[in-house]
């Protein structure tokens, strides 16, 4: 009888230090979690720790970053075991880039937090905000679809704890409602993640990209179809984007710029990764539902922005807005779509934290959340005033601020698509940068312009202490600088594109190219 030769299924090389490099924010992150966590109660110190740990992890990305723009994707697997079966970490270029500018708004925004919080808690705030952090990273760049359920699970957690930190009613109304919308989705998750193992034999992305054109493509559109739904009330898209407003206000600014900047981005990443790259044939069959699904984002987000007298929930809608005009990449996935839907995911993790900061900002300096109750803050704060407004115009995308880049790359895709998807696409996004412009003008103009209620306190906010001013104002400048120079992020987009929409480079990082289907 012959003897039964197996290939082989371990690593039986050390892996090269320079590849740790794409596991160490995500280490640092944890670690950093556990110790901030511990030392709680230490007053500034566990500030002091937070924030080394993510100027480390912020380190990491820009190496990694700059390895990704020298060699193209970079993947580690775990465990010694060869993929498909040992858990794979694979960063390219969006995922590197995207992971970087989520430890530079995590910075900003605990830097703000302390300037508010006055380090005195001891509510392990720190330790939540980490481990957040550890989530949305191990998402950009996991290369495992269990794996992204995972970390999905972690943000989860995190971000639960920090949604109620506070106790107030109101946070835990909030807190209901956004974690059963999440439960469920991540329910859904779960369940396409069953079916799909089941019909390929495997989670890995790179793996999948390999043997899912010859499955059955009814059963693998049928999974697709499932993801969709996760990761669109993931990222808060028409019709499933009903939770984001009605709870992103609840908790205290800083913790709501963490959300708007991080936890929607995850989700719109994870359909474009897993429709554009991983399932491109179901992403064909669906395109007509991805079609309505931006159409109906862009068109309606806005509207409810104009609609709204609370700040932060008219905020929540632009979020919402910004999801529109990434699904509108992935709707028309050609290079300059999947361009402008990177680039906006990059453009909206800076730019909705930054309006969110400011945001708070303005409901500190007036004790108020309702604009009818606010007014007359240019004459208090023109830099606030200067400040919101531009953020404003970013996320409507008027040139030359940062915003306008990916919608004119969208606005380029829809019309190179032509058809009826493309004009749909093409009239939806400049009705929605109309009716950003509108509800941003109302905002400002209640906020700013109109003349201060009564009993208002006139010097409130000029005693705002400069860590919240500064790191808002440092945030905006970055918004503003990459907007008027974006030429290195073109030729970002110029490396990664390409490896989305034929990921050859991907796969062979991993180390499955040739490899039997």
């Amino acid at each position: 009888m012959d003897e039964l030769v197996l290939p082989p299924a371990m690593i039986e090389t050390l892996t090269a230090a320079a590849d740790w490099v794409i596991v160490l924010p995500l280490v640092l992150s944890l670690m950093g979690a556990a110790m901030a966590l511990m030392l709680r109660k230490a007053g500034r110190l566990s500030f002091v720790l937070t924030a080394l740990t993510i100027c480390a992890v912020i380190a990491c990305e820009i190496t990694l970053l700059l390895r990704v723009l020298e060699t193209g994707p970079v993947s580690m697997t775990m465990g010694k075991w060869l993929p498909p079966f040992g858990i794979s970490f694979a960063a390219d270029m969006f995922g590197a880039a995207f992971a970087l500018a989520a430890a530079v708004v995590t910075l900003v925004v605990l830097i703000y937090a302390e300037g508010e919080r006055g380090g005195d808690e001891r509510d392990g705030f720190y330790a939540m905000a980490l481990l957040l952090l550890a989530g949305v990273t191990g998402s950009f760049l996991t290369g495992d679809l269990f794996n992204l359920y995972v970390w999905f699970e972690v943000m989860l957690i995190a971000s639960f704890g920090l949604m109620v930190l506070g106790g107030r009613p109101i946070q835990l109304d909030g807190a209901v409602k956004y974690g059963f919308l999440n439960f469920l989705a991540t329910t859904f998750f779960l369940l396409a993640l069953g079916l799909l193992y089941g019909l390929l034999g495997t989670l890995n992305m790179a793996d999948i990209m390999r043997v899912a054109p010859a499955a059955n493509p009814a059963a693998i559109a049928g999974v697709a179809a499932i993801l969709l739904l996760a990761f669109g009330m993931k990222a808060a898209a028409f019709p499933v984007n009903a939770w984001l407003p009605a709870s992103y206000h609840t908790p205290p600014a800083a913790i709501s710029a963490l959300f708007a900047g991080l936890l929607t981005k995850v989700g719109a990443y994870a359909v474009l990764r897993s429709l554009v790259v991983l399932l491109p044939a179901s992403r064909d069959l669906l395109e007509p539902v991805l079609v309505a699904i931006a159409v109906a984002t862009l068109v309606i987000a806005p509207l409810g922005a104009i609609a709204e007298t609370n700040l932060r929930r008219a905020i929540g809608f632009l979020v919402i807005g910004g999801i529109g005009a990434i699904m509108a990449g992935i709707a028309v996935p050609s290079l300059p779509g999947i361009s402008g839907a990177g680039l906006y995911v990059f453009h909206a993790i800076l730019t909705m934290t930054a309006l969110y900061l400011v945001a708070g900002l303005i409901e500190r300096g007036t004790g108020q959340t309702d604009t009818r109750r606010m007014g007359g803050l240019y004459a208090a704060s023109a830099p606030l005033s200067i400040l919101f407004l531009l953020l404003i115009l970013a996320t409507a995308g008027v040139p030359p601020l940062l915003g306008f880049w990916p919608k004119l790359l969208l606005l380029q895709a829809g019309l190179g698509e032509g058809g009826w998807s493309g004009g749909l696409v093409v009239a939806a996004l400049l009705v929605n940068a109309v009716l950003t412009l509108i509800a941003g003008s109302r905002l400002w103009g209640h906020v700013f312009w109109r003349s201060a209620p009564a009993d208002a306190d006139a010097t409130a906010l000029s005693r705002q202490t400069w860590p919240r001013l500064g790191a808002t104002a440092a945030l905006v400048t970055i918004v503003v600088a990459a907007g008027l120079w974006p030429n290195g992020l073109f030729e970002a987009l110029n490396v990664g594109v390409p490896d989305l929409m034929d990921p050859v480079r991907y796969v062979d990082a991993v180390g499955l190219a040739g490899a039997a289907p």
